[in-house]
């Protein structure tokens, strides 16, 4: 028990003569000296570490929807408020203006997503973007608020068409260790991702970006070949996917068979088939060929897929696809069911 204490354990304050009163004020005076002391050896000693070191935790602070604990860390001393403030060789700005700006562009976008404050972007669960002309500095900015986002449960980002540009990638390149933990719809229509984007995408996934992901849809997002090769085995590693759209994007028979494909010859026992939660996947307006299908049809009666119940293939008259590989896909599996291309991604 420190000495006040013990003191007014014997005595109750009301009853202390005039000696006792200035014996209890010079030990809240000691009390007070002492953790000023304290604080003020805190802050030296990080006054004190190298300023890479107090930049790097200055940077694991910062939230550009929560920036106080970053502002209270540059506040402890004055130098290291300096530092903070001061424009490192090579940069245009210092890292508390770029810490601001950043806030202040995470509350435009907010505003523009029809979310009034940062408070409620970093508590929603839903950002419904429909049709309210994102661009690539929109795209890029809700990139670096993906680490800061933990409640968001349904990201949908829809376009008229697909005018983001290839920068749309941006988006999922800030897709860090863990981001976006509560995700469990991921669906981008009309913005463009491409195959750099699937590639940064495939990465973030093996990374732990979005742990929860059941459905994703990159419809019309301008992937082809390259990029569903790359994203296809770390989809194939995600058993909780259910639901997967990939129309309207360039690739054909390659990016099909990669993402169909049987597990390896060597890998250990059981060697379940990938995908075995999928059970709805969009295929319409890509460039899948008759050769596509039967390798399909083939590995749906191989039991790839196997929980797969509705599948949209293309059926215009200009679809490399004809009526007879088409049909073969559907008898392959019992009860697969097709549909029309009014489906709703919203669902």
């Amino acid at each position: 028990m420190d000495p006040l204490a013990a003191l007014l354990s014997e005595h109750p304050p009301q009853l202390l003569s005039a000696w006792e009163l200035q014996s209890c004020i010079a030990l809240l005076e000691d009390t007070a000296r002492a953790c000023h002391a304290e604080l003020e050896s805190r802050t030296t000693t990080l006054h004190a570490l190298p300023d890479e070191i107090q930049q790097l935790v200055f940077g694991q602070l910062c939230n550009a929807l929560d920036p106080r604990s970053a502002v209270a860390y540059s506040s402890a001393s004055k130098g290291l408020r300096e530092l903070m403030q001061r424009v490192s060789e090579g940069a245009r700005k210092s890292l508390l203006q770029e810490l601001k700006e950043e806030n202040a562009a995470a509350a435009a976008l907010g505003l523009k997503a029809g979310v009034q404050s940062c408070k409620a972007l970093r508590e929603a669960k839903d950002i419904k973007w429909v049709y309210k002309g994102v661009s690539v500095t929109d795209l890029a900015t809700l990139g670096k608020l993906t680490p800061v986002l933990p409640a968001l449960e349904r990201l949908y980002l829809f376009e008229h068409s697909a005018s983001a540009g290839p920068d749309g990638g941006q988006l999922v390149e800030g897709l860090g260790v863990g981001a976006l933990p509560a995700v469990t719809r991921f669906v981008l229509v009309n913005v463009c991702v491409g195959d750099a984007g699937a590639s940064a995408l495939a990465a973030a996934l093996d990374r732990g970006a979005l742990p929860r992901l059941k459905h994703l849809a990159l419809s019309n997002a301008a992937i082809g070949y390259a990029g569903l090769v790359a994203l296809a085995p770390a989809l194939r590693r995600r058993p909780a996917l259910e639901r997967l759209g990939l129309d309207r994007n360039p690739f054909g028979d390659e990016g099909l068979a990669a993402l169909v494909a049987p597990p390896p010859a060597d890998a250990p026992p059981p060697q379940a088939e990938a995908l075995a939660q999928l059970k709805w996947l969009n295929l319409f307006a890509t460039q899948i060929t008759n050769a596509g299908c039967a390798h399909l049809a083939s590995r749906l009666r191989s039991s790839a897929l196997p929980a797969l119940d509705t599948l949209y293939l293309d059926n215009s008259r200009v679809s490399p696809v004809s009526v007879s590989a088409r049909t073969a896909v559907y008898e392959a599996r019992a009860g697969l069911n097709g549909y029309t291309v009014r489906h709703r991604v919203l669902n």
